[in-house]
């Protein structure tokens, strides 16, 4: 991996009638106290299948970083999940945000059927972990907007010498009011957005690691 010079990290606005989300929030935090001298660019997404990609794809045109880690929320997870694959799927549960619901829809209908992540996703896991802070291995990132921006984000970079990919986090204890969700504090969340950027920005951070998931 090339020198980094400029990091993008992106979370989502609030969805579902919810009054926040967690991956936005942690990432304002984030940039509220980032000291590095690698600039950092952060943006929160529209939830719109149509919005989202686009957004992401003209930021990096924009700003040409060599680290993109894009987030989202995991509502119901207890633990930060970094996604390892991106599918060529668009099932929506709910409408997102402009009214739109795909019902098994290709995100891109010329494109593969997955991309895979291009964030060293055990090694973060494995870091997140000696620190105290759940964390997990997610296999996909779902069908629904998150999971469209991570394969966009994905075919954007392909073939470049950009390190990308996609990590969940859970609901913060405020979005998790009244409900049966696990929640993870936004101090901890973003703390786990700082470190998952200093194992992407570490060459042993290459190094692969046994795991894996049977079911």
């Amino acid at each position: 991996m090339p020198r980094v010079s400029t990091i993008l990290l992106t979370g989502f606005e609030a969805f579902d009638g919810a009054a926040s989300n967690s991956s936005g929030d942690a990432v304002a935090l984030v940039a509220s106290r980032w000291s590095s001298p690698i600039r950092l660019v952060t943006a929160v997404l529209p939830v719109a299948f149509d919005g989202a990609p686009q957004l992401i794809g003209s930021l990096i045109a924009e700003h040409r970083p060599e680290l993109v880690i894009a987030t989202g929320l995991a509502n119901g997870r207890p633990a930060i999940t970094p996604e390892r694959l991106a599918i060529n799927l668009a099932d929506a549960r709910i409408p997102d945000n402009a009214g739109a619901q795909p019902l098994d829809e290709p995100v891109d209908e010329a494109g593969p059927a997955a991309y895979f992540s291009g964030l060293p996703v055990k090694a973060i896991v494995a870091r997140l972990a000696a620190e105290g802070i759940p964390s997990t291995l997610s296999q996909t990132a779902g069908t629904f907007v998150c999971n469209a921006v991570m394969y966009s984000l994905m075919r954007t970079v392909a073939g470049t010498h950009v390190r990308a990919g996609f990590i969940h986090v859970p609901s913060s204890p405020e979005l998790a009011v009244g409900t049966a969700h696990p929640s993870v504090p936004i101090e901890t969340i973003a703390r786990a957005l700082e470190l998952a950027i200093e194992v992407c920005l570490e060459p042993e951070s290459l190094e692969r690691i046994r795991g894996g998931a049977e079911y």
